[in-house]
């Protein structure tokens, strides 16, 4: 990676600088920062947003950003393709490619970025120096970058279903943090999402279950069939809205487990081959894919090759976890695969079931991602490790060589509970406790060696929703702890967690003009 580099003096000035007052209140912090809080530079309604002449993307990063700046600011600025004045946008090819420069001064405000990717995230700190400044800007160079190039949150629509218009506004939320990546959780036991077109009865009968249970897995329940699912044309539009905000979608398709509603639709897929539904409760189910029939995997492959139609991500995760070996143990067609596979276990079932899995998708040009839970029974190097159950299994893979992205529900659940008065002053949530400051807290390299750490891609956050049943419920959950998680994603080893809290005061008044429903309990001191 290349460095950005001040001079001692330009480096003791910002020092003097950051983490005061009257400093600027960017999240995530940026690397390098020199201001001069006594010069300002005054913009004014014929201000316009320049970009190159024939430069496509990054005409279309100012007409975002001029969207953006009228909805937020109801500031009227055009965009000029002539590039000469204003706020320029312009690309460095000395930058990395997530990079960006931004200068304020008597000659103007100069955005530029290794790529228009850099540019973008350069627009998301102007936004936010407006939010605290208006119109008249401090005198200012900032130079910045990422720490980790994988920075993520996952939304799962499996339990609950959020139509395109709040996915795009969650995507919304994700981009004003620089985050890069959305893990869209698709299929579980309670609903398949998306459209199969040689499969409709996924769709048909498998997105719908009959009624939701109330409260913690009580024995009441609400009488209310659910249903909902994605199109390939919503996917489409939910794909390019993220492209356009620079953000690749990973979708999820969860095998071998958490598989009843594909099952309730085609129960030739199981091991018994009749007796299931979509599920009503939450929790893990003993019903999961047949490892021992070909058909199974015809049927998982058929599906892998529209999704990779529909999705261009590099990755596609599937699951792997939470997968009971019960039916594996009785089944004569799983039974079989192990002795014709000199198989030692169902643990080295499962790995051969993800290994076959993964060959494929290579084969047709993707990565595989898989909870930690992919671990047991042996897994091939080129596989990536989601990290879940706390950081063991991923400083495990780390040590092994393989690829890591940290989401431990030690630090990155956000349905667990923010407070530690949650039935007084919460929502409901699935449990535990992490407050804004342990989600702050997350060490990526935590254990590992120098040589170890370039195993670890990045940080995700991860919003389940068993129950979480609303868009604003979602927003209350991500918010503020998803900031936390995207500073430790692209500030590694410049948190300070007292600065922070000073600049998410500021932050939260982009949150409040957006109209989000953020949890207050950081603000309000309730939260610890």
């Amino acid at each position: 990676m290349k460095k950005l580099l001040l001079s001692g003096v330009a480096l003791v000035a910002a020092l003097t600088v950051l983490g005061s007052e009257n400093s600027p209140a960017i999240v995530p912090v940026p690397q390098q920062v020199v201001c001069h809080p006594e010069r300002s530079i005054d913009l004014s309604a014929a201000t316009r947003i320049s970009v190159p002449d024939a430069d496509k993307e990054l005409e279309e990063v100012a007409e975002r950003a001029a969207q953006t700046f009228a909805r937020e600011y109801g500031l009227a600025w055009k965009v000029d393709r002539k590039g000469s004045d204003g706020i320029q946008l312009k690309l460095d090819p000395t930058l990395d490619k997530e990079a960006y420069r931004l200068e304020i001064d008597p000659t103007g405000v100069r955005v530029q970025g290794g790529s228009a990717a850099g540019v973008f995230y350069g627009m998301q700190t102007l936004r936010q120096l407006i939010g605290q400044y208006g119109t008249s800007l401090p005198e200012i160079r900032i130079e910045d970058a990422p720490a980790f190039g994988y920075r993520g949150a996952m939304l799962d629509c499996g339990r609950h279903f959020f139509p395109v218009e709040e996915v795009k506004a969650f995507l919304d939320i994700l981009a004003l943090h620089k985050i890069n990546r959305f893990h869209w959780h698709l299929t579980e036991d309670q609903g398949w999402r998306i459209e199969i077109k040689r499969y409709p009865e996924l769709t048909k009968i498998g997105s719908r279950r009959a009624e939701t249970v109330l409260g913690r897995n009580t024995e009441i329940y609400d009488g209310v069939p659910y249903e909902g699912y994605y199109t390939q044309q919503e996917i489409r539009e939910v794909v390019a809205y993220a492209a356009e905000r620079f953000i690749e979608v990973i979708p999820e398709i969860e095998m071998p487990g958490h598989a009843s509603a594909a099952l309730a639709t085609y129960p030739w897929l199981g091991c018994t081959g009749d007796g299931y539904k979509v599920q009503t409760r939450w929790g893990v189910f003993p019903e999961v894919f047949c490892a021992g029939k070909e058909s199974t995997f015809e049927f998982l492959e058929n599906v892998l090759a529209e999704v990779i139609e529909l999705f261009p991500s590099k990755y596609i995760h599937v699951g792997g976890d939470e997968c009971p070996k019960a039916s594996w143990e009785v089944c004569p067609a799983c039974q079989q695969r192990i002795h014709d596979e000199q198989l030692k276990d169902e643990h080295e079932l499962q790995s051969y079931f993800i290994l076959r899995m993964e060959k494929w998708l290579n084969e047709h040009g993707r990565n595989l991602i898989g909870w930690d839970e992919i671990l047991e029974g042996g897994i091939s190097q080129s596989a990536t490790i989601m990290s879940w159950r706390g950081s063991a299994g991923g400083i495990a893979a780390a040590r092994a060589g393989n690829k890591v992205i940290m989401t431990p529900n030690t630090h990155c659940y956000l349905d667990y509970y923010q407070t530690k008065d949650p039935q007084r002053l919460e929502p409901w949530g699935i449990g535990g406790y992490i407050p804004v400051s342990k989600s702050y807290a997350l060490d990526p390299y935590d254990q590992l060696t120098e040589a170890q750490r370039p195993y670890i891609l990045g940080v995700q956050g991860n919003t389940w929703t068993e129950y979480i049943g609303s868009f604003a419920h979602v927003q209350h959950m991500a918010l503020p702890r998803l900031a936390a998680l995207a500073e430790v994603g692209w500030s590694y080893g410049r948190q300070d967690l007292a600065d922070f809290r000073r600049r998410m005061e500021v932050l939260r008044g982009l949150y409040d003009r957006q109209g989000w429903y953020y949890a207050p309990y950081f603000f309000d001191g309730t939260d610890e």
